[in-house]
């Protein structure tokens, strides 16, 4: 047998591979690698201004309730904003202020934000344009006659398959390549599906098509994804440290609709400028009129087989890669618990990053964890509209 000499120390990363499906032992130190685990590309801070905190208080009985969710939901982060002020602000699972923690697929929202940003931009016509004005390369393929909108609405009538239990599925093929590193693998991956319906007519969760908005947006720019975010968004708005994109493969394509990396704050950052119509002091940054577009439903759920949290947190329709409730508010939603709650009417938003065990690992000790966490959403704003 042969002996090994002068060991050297080594930090065991978890398996890429795995990502989707992590252990809850690893997850925490999973999401808070993400750029170790990855190919992956800076989001610049080049321009921080850290966010105002509110005077006031919410009262001492709410912060036990904050304390309690962090506690029972496995919450790494907890932001409330109320009129651009930090309201609330905890930590939990070892993550401090800095650290940036995974998005999974809450950047699919912040990634149409960045469409309109385009839009304002000039680079980008509207909506309405093919994806293959862009990305001629999807002329003959499924995606042909498929527009923007079809793609931030989850309607480009694909047979992509988004089941994170099925390894042979489409999503966990793209979390493989991711992985792998494969330069245009996603893309290659993408143009052998199969058209199943006209597009803009179905409404099918599909991890893919943001793939593709992402594609849109540099092929349009002429940039990279993460330095247009950079320029349009990251910079104007003050973030207060760099984020991340996942790349497909070494200075290869931006991942657009999930695993990107981000801290606390700066989501909440991005959550304000959706608060404030796309404008941050006085700069117009998205168009007119495009977060109303986003949030107004282009799917009724109702009729859709339903994924088990949308009846925790109300979600009754689909806009622009929002998720849309019954009363009012925007939501961004992530794997295994990462979630961005927006209420424009309120001037409120709640912002949670957590650990939820994948459904292989979950018991029910557990208990419904989005059921908790639309109950503390709802408990903050009886609170703040009784004050």
């Amino acid at each position: 047998m042969e002996l090994t000499v002068n060991d050297t120390p080594l930090s065991i990363l978890p398996r890429p591979d795995d990502f989707l499906v992590l252990p809850p032992a690893q997850q925490t130190y999973g999401y808070r690698c993400v750029d170790k685990l990855f190919a992956h590309r800076l989001i610049k801070a080049n321009n921080p201004n850290p966010m105002p905190r509110a005077e006031g208080q919410l009262p001492v009985e709410h912060e036990e309730k904050a304390n309690t969710l962090v506690r029972d939901n496995n919450v790494a982060g907890l932001l409330v904003i109320k009129d651009g002020r930090i309201l609330l602000e905890r930590y939990g699972l070892g993550l401090a202020a800095h650290d940036r923690w995974t998005t999974m697929s809450t950047v699919k929202s912040m990634t149409s934000l960045l469409l309109g940003a385009a839009i304002e931009h000039g680079a980008i016509k509207s909506a309405d344009s093919k994806v293959a004005e862009y990305l001629p390369e999807l002329n003959g393929t499924a995606y042909e006659s498929v527009s923007i909108k079809d793609l931030l609405t989850m309607s480009s009538g694909t047979d992509w398959t988004e089941d994170y239990d099925d390894l042979q599925s489409h999503v966990s093929q793209y979390s493989r390549l991711l992985a792998q590193r494969k330069p245009r693998g996603v893309l290659e991956l993408l143009k052998t599906l199969n058209s199943i319906a006209h597009p803009g007519t179905r409404w099918a969760y599909n991890t893919g098509d943001t793939y593709l908005v992402g594609a849109v947006l540099v092929a349009a720019t002429g940039t990279t994804l993460a330095e247009f975010m950079t320029q349009r968004i990251w910079e104007p708005c003050g973030m207060e440290f760099d984020a991340f994109y996942t790349l497909e493969s070494e200075g290869g394509l931006e991942i657009a609709g999930s695993r990107a990396g981000m801290t606390l704050r700066d989501i909440g950052k991005v959550a304000s400028l959706v608060l404030s119509d796309g404008i941050h002091n006085g700069r117009r940054i998205l168009p007119e009129g495009w977060i109303a577009e986003s949030a107004s439903s282009a799917f009724s759920l109702t009729n859709v087989e339903r994924l088990v949290r949308w009846d925790s947190l109300r979600i009754t329709d689909y806009g622009f890669s929002w998720w849309l409730d019954d009363d009012d508010g925007m939501w961004a939603l992530g794997h295994c618990g990462q979630r961005i709650y927006i209420n424009r009417n309120e001037q409120l938003a709640v912002v949670q990053l957590a650990a939820y065990p994948h459904p292989f690992y979950e018991t029910p000790q557990y208990g419904d964890m989005d059921a908790r966490l639309r109950a503390y959403v709802d408990s903050v704003r009886q609170c703040l509209s009784a004050t």
